[in-house]
Parts: C-alpha cells; sequence; structure tokens
C-alpha cells in the first residue's frame, strides 16, 4: 500500500473512533510493537478482529477495528475483570499488520507442475500447497503454470468432497490438484470479483481477466484468460481459457497448410465478396485460423470490421466491437446490420449463432463484402445442411458461400522417442479402404511395407507426444455442389453433399489424418480419440 493510500486509510479510521466514541491508535507511527501472545490464543486474535497493544498486570489496552462487535468488547472485559480494560481503534491495515507479527506467513514454495504418467504424489503436493495459500494466488500460480505447460485452459469441477483442478494440454485433459470445498470457496470469490461475475449466479456466465497477479515470492503472473462459469449439483464450475496472444504468430503461414490448400484460401480471399466459415468444436483451433485469414487481409487499403463475444486478440488497424450475447436474442444479426451501413470491406463475426445471423451474413457477401465466420458443426458438409436450415431454399444464398472449412486438432509424435511397429490386419484393411477413396488428383501411397508409430516415453516427455497439428477439409462450392443443392431439401443429406465434394476433389478430414498417421507424423489410435 502506498504511503498515500495509508494515510487515507488512518484519517477515515480516525473520524469512525470519533463517531464510536473510542479513542485512536495510529499503529502506522508505532516503532515498538510488543507482543502478548499470553493473553489470546491466535485464531482468537482473528476471529474476535481485536490486538493487545500494551499489558501490564492493572491494565490491557486493546486496538479494536471497525468491524469488532461489542459484544466482543464485553466479553474481554468479563474475561479480564482483575484488569482495568481500554480499547482504542486501529485501522485494518494495522490489524494485518500486527497479525504478521503474532502469525508470521508461511513460505511458499511454488514447484513447477510436470505433466506425467503418474501423478499421485504431486497432486498431494500441489493440492496441499494450493489450500494453504491465499485465493489471488491461487489463481496466479495455476495461470503461472498453465501457460508453462502450454496447456489450453484450466477446469475447475466440483464434486460432493472436494474440487478437482485439471489441465488441458494438447487436447487432453491431465489432473492437477484437488481443493477442499472452503478453499474452493475463496477461489470462487476472487475469480468472481476479478472477471466481474457472480459468485452465486443461477445460470451460465463468461467473464474475462487481463490483469497482473504477484505470488507470494514476489513473481509477478499476468494473468489473462476468458473466464466460463456454470452452477451445477455441487456448486460453480468453471473453465479459465488461456489468451496467449501473439500477433506475429498469427499467420497463414503457421497454420501448417499444405500447398494446395494454401494456394486455395489466397484465391478464396483474394475476391472482394462471398462467406468464408471456419467449422469445428470448441478447442479446434477455428479462432486462430480466423484471425489469421484477417491477419492476412489486415492492410491500408481494406476497412474490416469485426463483432465478437468477447473480443480475444486486439490486432491493430480492426475495428473490433464487442458483442454481449446475452443481452437480448438475435444481437449479432441486428450490429452485423448496422456494421455494414460503415461500409466495411470485410466484415468478421465470431460465430453465427442464428437463423437471423446467418441470413444477414449471406445477404452481407451477395452485396461486396468478404464475410468471414465460425460455425459448429461435425464437418464442412454438416454445416451445409445446417445452413439450409436456417436460411430455407434460396440458390442466390448458397452460391454466395464461397468456403466452407471443418478443422480438428491432433497431437503430434515426438520424433525423437516414437516407435515404429508393423500394423496388424485390421488396421492395414481400414487404412487401405480409406486410401482407395482418396480423390483422384491425390497421389496414394505406396502401403505395401508400411510401418506405423507409437508414442514412446522419455522423462522430458512421457507422453510421446508435442505440440498439436490440424487436420482440415477443405469443401468449396462447385458445380457438382451446386447441382446437389437444387434438389427438394428433404433430398439432401451430408453423404450426397460429401459425394459431390469429394467428386470435386475435397479431402475429408479423415483421409488428412491417415495421410499423417501414414506418414508417421501421429498415431491411428490419436485419429480415432479426436474423429472417433
Amino acid at each position: 500500500m502506498s504511503a498515500d493510500a495509508r494515510f487515507d486509510e488512518e484519517q477515515a479510521t480516525s473520524r469512525r473512533a470519533r463517531i464510536l466514541n473510542l479513542d485512536y491508535l495510529d499503529t502506522s507511527h508505532m516503532t515498538e510493537r510488543p507482543l502478548y501472545p499470553n493473553l489470546l490464543a491466535v485464531p482468537d486474535l482473528y476471529a474476535l478482529r481485536i490486538i493487545p497493544i500494551q499489558a501490564d498486570e492493572h491494565h490491557i489496552l486493546f486496538g479494536v477495528t471497525n468491524t469488532t462487535s461489542q459484544q466482543t468488547l464485553r466479553s474481554l472485559q468479563h474475561r479480564f475483570g482483575d484488569q482495568r480494560i481500554s480499547f482504542g481503534m486501529i485501522s485494518d491495515t494495522g490489524f494485518s499488520d500486527y497479525m504478521k507479527l503474532y502469525d508470521p506467513p508461511k513460505e511458499v514454495i511454488y514447484e513447477d507442475i510436470e505433466i506425467k504418467q503418474e501423478l499421485g504424489s504431486q497432486i498431494d503436493k500441489i493440492s496441499a500447497t494450493l489450500n494453504e495459500v491465499r485465493s489471488d494466488d491461487m489463481l496466479a500460480y495455476l495461470v503461472q503454470q498453465a501457460y508453462r505447460l502450454k496447456a489450453s485452459d484450466i477446469h475447475l469441477e466440483t464434486g460432493s468432497k472436494d474440487v478437482r483442478i485439471r489441465f488441458r494440454v494438447d487436447g487432453v485433459l491431465h489432473s492437477i490438484a484437488r481443493l477442499n470445498v472452503e478453499k474452493y470457496r475463496q477461489l470462487v470469490s476472487s475469480l468472481a470479483v476479478a472477471a466481474n461475475v457472480s459468485a452465486g449466479a443461477p445460470d451460465a456466465q463468461t467473464g474475462h481477466i487481463n490483469r497482473t497477479m504477484t505470488l507470494a515470492d514476489g513473481t509477478a503472473v499476468t494473468v489473462n484468460v476468458r473466464v466460463e462459469t456454470v452452477p451445477t449439483s455441487y456448486g460453480q464450475d468453471a473453465v479459465l481459457r488461456l489468451f496467449t496472444f501473439n500477433a506475429t504468430l498469427l499467420s497463414l503461414d503457421n497454420l501448417g497448410l499444405e500447398q494446395p490448400q494454401r494456394e486455395l484460401i489466397d484465391d478464396i480471399i483474394s475476391h472482394p465478396s462471398g462467406l468464408v466459415l471456419i467449422v469445428g468444436p470448441t478447442g479446434s483451433g477455428k479462432t486462430t485460423t480466423l484471425y489469421s485469414i484477417l491477419n492476412q487481409l489486415n492492410t491500408d487499403s481494406r476497412k474490416i470490421i469485426t463483432l465478437e463475444d468477447p473480443v480475444e486478440y486486439n490486432i491493430e488497424g480492426i475495428t473490433q466491437i464487442p458483442v454481449n450475447s446475452r443481452e437480448k436474442e438475435n444481437i449479432f444479426g441486428d450490429r452485423l446490420r448496422a456494421v455494414l451501413r460503415l461500409d466495411p470491406d470485410i466484415v468478421m463475426v465470431g460465430e453465427i449463432r442464428d437463423n437471423d445471423t446467418a441470413k444477414t451474413a449471406l445477404q452481407a457477401s451477395l452485396t461486396g463484402h468478404l464475410v468471414l465466420s465460425t460455425y459448429h458443426a461435425s464437418s464442412a458438409a454438416a454445416a451445409i445442411t445446417r445452413m439450409l436450415d436456417a436460411i430455407g431454399d434460396n440458390p442466390l444464398f448458397i452460391s454466395a458461400i464461397r468456403l466452407i472449412t471443418s478443422q480438428r486438432l491432433i497431437r503430434r509424435l515426438d520424433s525423437a522417442t516414437k516407435q515404429a511397429y508393423q500394423p496388424d490386419a485390421n488396421q492395414l484393411k481400414y487404412i487401405q479402404q480409406v486410401i482407395s477413396s482418396l480423390p483422384a488428383h491425390i497421389q496414394k501411397p505406396d502401403i505395401s511395407q508400411l510401418q506405423l508409430y507409437r508414442p514412446g516415453t522419455s522423462p522430458d516427455n512421457p507422453f510421446g507426444f508435442t505440440g498439436q497439428m490440424a487436420i482440415r477439409e477443405f469443401l468449396v462450392m462447385s458445380p457438382q455442389l451446386q447441382a446437389v443443392l437444387r434438389l427438394p431439401p428433404h433430398d439432401i443429406t451430408v453423404d450426397i453433399i460429401e459425394q459431390a465434394a469429394h467428386e470435386a476433389g475435397m479431402l475429408t478430414m479423415i483421409q488428412s489424418g491417415v495421410l499423417k498417421v501414414i506418414a508417421g507424423e501421429t498415431t491411428l489410435e490419436e485419429l480415432y480419440r479426436v474423429l472417433g
């Protein structure tokens, strides 16, 4: 606390003492602070909010705070009936300073968390540390370690006896610690204040924390997370999505695109109009892909406006508008219509969530705007059927769709530890089926002497994977697909759309994934885990 803030607090305490007809004690100028540990136990000092300032065999002077009750004063007079008791009011900071003398803070050692196959002893150790420190330190420490481990999010999950804490690293959850219920209440209260949400709300909430916190050992931690909370049977569960923004990394060059894919995207976004959709579940890298395309398009000759809930990355040169979708229904559609009056060249809608937004985005793409957005669907073909449900039978709308790319993130094998093996008959049969269905323009790999790989292990990398990579499918509005979409709506299915896209040369996510398995970049098991 600064000297000015402490002076203001002492002045306020002095005024409060006069109102209550108590003496005022300015502990900020006390050079000597004798302790009387035999008068009251430390838990009593905390509970009663009282400090013995001076004491001898005839007289005791207690320092009281603004929150010390009258009942406590009467109880002390009765308890020390053989001595003359007097009281003086001290500030809350003065009380805290004294309590640090009576109850010196324990030295906290924040050990680095490691992701291991066997986590039992580490979970106990980390749990013990978290259950001892203050709530702000818990939050800062967890975020610090999540950043260090390159985790994408932190999961806080309430149970009947305690609360489980897990990190998602490379798309997989790992248990880190368990908190007792009372300590978790403190953490939730700290989260609620920092993220501007309610600790006891009956509905799901979204908040954001972007601040620097200091651990007890003096380490400064920048906490930049989106907080999602939801009430459960045992309390508030929360997920903290970590933002590790670096504008220089948001580039198409860093997305691991193969040359044909990169050329396709460059061609599509070079057109002045049309709709581009990035499809996939939460955690599939949609936002990174979307922002990388925006960064590619961000030049002085273009006006770019985004609508986002919330704004995740701030990019210089782009007008970014935060939208609170909880305010009212169809707010994205309303805001999008307003934005179009500002004459943008390119519009990005963070997510198409309702039919009104879908129709408005398609109308904008037909009237000279390039519109980018994300969409929740299991595949590019499934996104088409969902879009048809939203907009109805309108061939003009369908012609506005330039590209739908669906993607997933899979773990990459650690090349230093991966172990070769010969696939069994079932694996070979499956791979052969996928290879035989590749589009004609894709060269089919020779699998006569196929060797697959499984993850190895090492002290530095016990799980055998290092980072993630994307598998994608690119659905372009081809003549074959347009012919299918002119069919009666009840005749249009995901399978028919995929067949038409395949005939036009689309490589599916499964095919893309199997090619990476053959190349030794990942495993079949990892592909099954992500795609089913």
